[in-house]
């Protein structure tokens, strides 16, 4: 099964950008689905944005035309492109793909973004 792991996350200030990145122990170009979620404290886990083998990409209403989601499938890795971030934005970033049943259950550690207002 392959192994996530994401990098990029930190303390930002509204306005500003991060870059998220998601780092797969192996090729990530059979994995038709991956994504990020997010999860807030007391809140669940919701989804931010996927992206699929081919490119085509979903985002929730709150993070459109701000976030950019992209994979370099030769790189085995997935990016967040988050811009004019907000405070609302502040959660810990989890990177999500298929296992090799089409099921999405494997997740990375989870990163840490804060935006402060």
């Amino acid at each position: 099964q392959v192994q996530l792991v994401e990098s990029g996350g930190g303390l930002v200030q509204a306005g500003g950008s991060l870059r998220l990145s998601c780092t797969a122990s192996r090729s990530i170009f059979s994995i038709n689905v991956m994504g990020w979620y997010r999860q807030a404290p007391g809140k669940q886990r919701e989804l931010v944005a996927t992206i699929t083998r081919t490119g085509n990409t979903v985002y929730a209403d709150s993070v459109k035309g701000r976030f950019t989601v992209s994979r370099d499938n030769a790189k085995t890795t997935l990016y967040l492109q988050m811009n004019s971030l907000k405070p609302e934005d502040t959660a810990v970033y989890y990177c999500n793909a298929e296992n090799a049943y089409g099921i999405r259950d494997v997740w990375g550690q989870g990163t840490q973004v804060t935006v402060s207002s």
